[in-house]
C-alpha cells in the first residue's frame, strides 16, 4: 500500500487546496486561513498595499516553470506559488514510504507540500511534481532554496566579462532572463 504525505483530508495539519481563489470566504481581501494560529498574507496583496509596515514577512512567491506541466488534456501549467516551508514541511515527507526507500524522491514530495497553486489546476501534490519535466523539477528545487534559505528570490552574481557585482530577480523569471 502506498502512502501519500501531503494532502489527504488535510491529515498533516495543512489546509487542503481547493479550486476556490484564496481570498474568497476569507474576512479580509488577500488574507486567507494559514496552517498556524492566523491568517496568511497573500503576497498580491502584500505587493498592493503600501500600508503594510516594510518588514511584513512574505511568505507566498510566485514563480513562473521554465518548460510548464502539461495535464492530461494536453493544458500546460506554467504560472504558480510557492509558499514558504515549515518544519512540519520537512519532517512529514521522512515518514513517507517512497522517501525511505529513495531519499531522492524528497524534493518530489517536498515541492508537492509548498507549491499551492499551479497554473489551472484544482490542486497541487507530489503526483503533479513527479510527473513535471526535469528542468521544471531542478527549477522548483532551486527557487525552494533561495525562499526558505535566503528569504528572497536575488542572487548575487558577477559578470564573467567586467566582474562587476550585481544581483537577479530569480522569482518568476524564465532560464536566462534576469
Amino acid at each position: 500500500m502506498r502512502r501519500t504525505a501531503a494532502r489527504a483530508g488535510g491529515a498533516a495539519g495543512l489546509p487542503e487546496a481547493t479550486g476556490v481563489p484564496e481570498a474568497a470566504g476569507a474576512a479580509e481581501p488577500g488574507l486567507r486561513p494559514g496552517p498556524g494560529p492566523g491568517p496568511v498574507q497573500d503576497s498580491a496583496a502584500l505587493a498592493q498595499d503600501p500600508l503594510l509596515p516594510q518588514d511584513h514577512l512574505r511568505t507566498e512567491f510566485p514563480f513562473q516553470l521554465p518548460r510548464g506541466y502539461v495535464d492530461d488534456s494536453g493544458t500546460v501549467h506554467r504560472d504558480g506559488v510557492m509558499r514558504l516551508s515549515t518544519a512540519r514541511d520537512e519532517l512529514v515527507p521522512l515518514r513517507d514510504v517512497r522517501v525511505q526507500e529513495n531519499p531522492a524522491y524528497l524534493s518530489v514530495v517536498l515541492l508537492g507540500r509548498v507549491i499551492t497553486r499551479l497554473g489551472t489546476l484544482p490542486m497541487v501534490h507530489d503526483g503533479i511534481v513527479e510527473n513535471m519535466f526535469a528542468s521544471d523539477l531542478a527549477f522548483l528545487q532551486d527557487f525552494y532554496r533561495q525562499i526558505n534559505a535566503e528569504g528572497h528570490t536575488r542572487a548575487a552574481v558577477r559578470c564573467p566579462h567586467c566582474a562587476e557585482h550585481f544581483e537577479v530577480e530569480l522569482g518568476g523569471s524564465r532560464l536566462g532572463e534576469s
